[in-house]
């Protein structure tokens, strides 16, 4: 019982760092749910007499266990393609990262993963995503790693330097599509205020659909004039628009382009939704956070 006991108190006290690492390997808050939970119950039938490091040791389990999930995934896809969820905002790290990259720059990539993970990560290996991930995010140490994946030291520094190279060249790409899409976001609010509905015209795809409404004309003319209070927004790190009533989100339009056009816009209006999504409000002139 008193092992019991310690054990709880020893996952109580990782939880967050845990579903972090799930979170970040997986890409989805459910996943990574899931991952902590099985990982709680292969932990609760575990032998914990030889465990000298809690948080090492359980860090490696979530670690297997998002292994397999991510292999069983890349398995399923082989059959039927799919895209990952949105990724979530960067954890916060307390070790520092090591390696040859200067640390101001190794925390830099850390900071811009959410953005580049939506890009590269589904395109590497099992093998390659944890190694990056834990390493480079978390800064578990090649030779732990290593034996997560059955792989010597070297191997596992070598997977995520083939990893990080793929991170650092999307990088640049997604942050460029990202700033051209706020730039078509912040014009379609602008002539939607204003009431100007050719302005809405020109950012409108002549098909752009918003629920039940299709065709850009039928879409300016539902806009034109409205989203008075709806605001710049980065969801999840992608821009957006918020409206928002004494402060709580209650509506968030998220935009689809193609051609530097809109082509499809939706409407969420559910708030036990928003809890899991990374919100910040923009204004004009700021600096979109990396």
């Amino acid at each position: 019982m008193a092992e019991q006991d310690w054990l709880s108190d020893r996952f109580t006290e990782h939880h967050d760092r845990l579903h972090a690492v799930a979170y970040r390997m997986l890409g989805s808050p459910g996943e990574a749910e899931d991952a902590v939970q099985e990982a709680w119950l292969r932990v609760s039938r575990a032998d914990t007499g030889q465990v000298e490091n809690p948080a090492g040791w359980l860090t490696t389990i979530v670690a297997r266990v998002c292994l397999n999930m991510l292999e069983a995934r890349r398995n399923r896809r082989e059959e039927s393609a799919g895209a990952l969820p949105p990724e979530p905002a960067a954890p916060n790290a307390s070790a520092t990262p090591t390696g040859q990259a200067d640390p101001e720059d190794e925390a830099l990539l850390a900071d811009s993963v959410g953005v580049a993970l939506m890009v590269v990560l589904d395109t590497l290996t099992p093998a390659e995503r944890l190694a990056f991930v834990l390493h480079d995010v978390f800064a578990v140490s090649f030779g732990e790693i290593g034996a997560i994946i059955d792989r010597s030291p070297a191997a596992a520094r070598q997977l995520a330097s083939r990893a990080r190279r793929r991170v650092q060249g999307a990088a640049g790409a997604s942050d460029a599509a990202r700033s051209a899409k706020r730039e078509i976001v912040e014009a379609f609010l602008a002539a939607s205020r204003s009431g100007d509905f050719a302005a809405l015209l020109e950012v409108l795809d002549p098909d752009a659909v918003v629920g039940e409404i299709r065709g850009g004309h039928a879409v300016a003319a539902f806009f034109a004039g409205r989203a008075q209070a709806a605001r710049l927004a980065l969801v999840d790190g992608v821009p957006a628009a918020v409206w928002s009533h004494l402060g709580r989100p209650k509506a968030i339009f998220t935009f689809t382009v193609h051609d530097e056009k809109i082509t499809r816009i939706d409407i969420d209006t559910n708030p036990d939704r928003f809890h899991d999504l990374d919100i910040v409000i923009l204004t004009a002139g700021d600096k979109e956070p990396r």
